[in-house]
């Protein structure tokens, strides 16, 4: 029996372990080929590279290119993503704590409403999307296209809806008395939100920060729709887009570049993974 249950457990590792060799065997040929010059990616994409050190040749092109501007566009994905996260987790931990606490036909009506969200797929509406901020520019006159508010407003509305849900979870699992025990203290609505209810809310903050990061930091289909491609507000994608012309591909600043945009969010991720589990965990069951 102890011998069947032995065989079984390395047959699992070993699968566990070729399905995680295929998972990773992606971001190997990208740091390999990363160190190369462009025709000995074209010659021998597998190969280790020749010379490590062409990987800070090919930073600096980068960095250095006037046309492509990865500075401004490393700027813009930063705001985007810090202001994106900071409005998705605040608006949506206040939005779920109100509809948890508030017992109506409404509260229920609109947090079916944000579940919705988690249904329609983002290709039914980005369309109408860009036309809606058309709308809101010529109506009100706030442009939103080609924009850092349009940007965030548009992440904050695709991202809200996965978050209200976790919260929500979260939330039922709080008990209403600590709340009540605050309100007599004295406390306004606003302080037993920030001062009481964050704080236990820190792993879902954790949780839904990580995750929406990692989406809006390598999104590149809603920043072509909102900002285009080639404005003067450009996303890393975008930036990354760049490299690739009609007609000639520079596959070794291409690689350097897709490396040096997915290590800060990697580096993320690996810090924040208890969290992300801790987080998903609790917002399932409570």
């Amino acid at each position: 029996m102890k011998k069947k249950k032995t065989i079984t457990t390395i047959v699992l590792q070993i699968i566990t372990i070729t399905f995680f060799l295929l998972t990773l065997f992606p971001f190997f040929i990208v740091v390999i080929n990363s160190a190369k010059a462009s025709l000995e990616i074209i010659t021998d994409p597998i190969a280790f590279p020749a010379h490590w050190g062409q990987i800070f040749i090919n930073i600096k092109t980068i960095w250095s290119s006037p046309s492509i501007r990865y500075a401004s566009s490393v700027y813009a994905s930063v705001l985007i993503t810090v202001l994106s996260l900071i409005s998705i987790a605040v608006f949506s931990a206040m939005a779920a704590w109100v509809l948890v606490r508030t017992k109506t036909r409404m509260s229920t009506f609109i947090f079916l409403l944000f579940i919705c969200g988690l249904i329609i797929p983002f290709q039914v509406v980005m369309f109408p999307l860009v036309a809606l901020f058309r709308v809101i520019n010529e109506t009100i006159g706030i442009n939103m296209l080609r924009t850092y508010h349009g940007m965030i407003f548009a992440y904050i509305g695709f991202g809200a809806p996965l978050a209200v849900f976790m919260f929500h979870g979260f939330i039922k699992s709080i008990p209403v008395e600590l709340e009540e025990a605050a309100l007599i203290d004295g406390c306004s609505k606003p302080q037993i939100f920030f001062k009481i209810i964050m704080p236990i809310l820190k792993p879902i903050f954790v949780t839904i920060c990580i995750l929406n990061a990692i989406w809006i930091w390598n999104d590149f289909l809603l920043p072509s729709l909102i900002l285009g491609v080639g404005q003067d507000i450009q996303t890393i994608p975008l930036a990354i887009r760049a490299f690739a012309g009609s007609f000639v591909k520079k596959w070794d600043l291409i690689m350097t570049a897709v490396l040096m945009a997915a290590f800060p969010i990697v580096v993320g991720f690996i810090i924040g993974q208890k969290h992300i589990i801790k987080g998903m965990v609790a917002g399932s069951i409570k």
